[in-house]
């Protein structure tokens, strides 16, 4: 890799000299320069969660899903049917107000709130990593369009010319056959 062709390529891309590139930015032209293709991050293939963390997701999991509020749910419709009913039979053990079930469900609460929050700080960072990543590679694509561009012009007007000299010499050569040597 030329600091030469990073220098032409950071200037004829970006109209800014490589030195003064953020890292991103001159990631991407040393990509360019390199001509590989980009590759993920691999800190975003590995899974190096501990296992609170995998808990913690696990636990997002199941609480964010509608199978965990529709067996909650009857979970609590058995509960209170219990309870209500076995009240004559003294099989109750919470009766109405249901206080040792509104424990339960604070401390539900209390425990499953923080965990899920953990889960989804987690996944935001994860997020941020691989927005990064798209945008290296939405860069770099825009780029070598665009470079890709200036070859495609560069051609077309080096076509033009040669269609222009060629032209040129066909009417020369024409004005030869038509018209005699010193009539011109």
């Amino acid at each position: 890799m030329s600091d030469d062709r990073r220098e032409h390529l950071a200037q004829e891309l970006l109209n800014c000299a490589y030195e003064k590139l953020t890292p991103i930015q001159r990631s991407v032209i040393d990509l360019i320069d390199n001509e590989k293709p980009s590759v993920v991050n691999p800190r975003l293939k590995v899974d190096d969660r501990t296992f609170g963390q995998r808990l913690a997701d696990s636990v997002a999991a199941v609480g964010g899903s509608w199978a965990f509020i529709i067996g909650f749910g009857v979970a609590l419709a058995i509960w209170m049917a219990w309870n209500v009913l076995g009240r004559s039979t003294h099989l109750a053990f919470d009766p109405y107000p249901f206080i040792f079930l509104n424990l339960m469900l604070s401390m539900l609460a209390a425990i499953q709130a923080p965990v899920i929050m953990m889960s989804q700080n987690r996944a935001a960072q994860r997020d941020r990593e691989a927005a990064e990543h798209d945008y290296v590679v939405n860069l770099r694509a825009e780029l070598e369009i665009m470079h890709l561009h200036d070859k495609l012009d560069a051609l077309r007007d080096q076509q033009i010319v040669d269609l222009l000299e060629r032209q040129a010499e066909a009417i020369r050569l024409l004005k030869e056959r038509l018209l005699p040597r010193g009539a011109e």
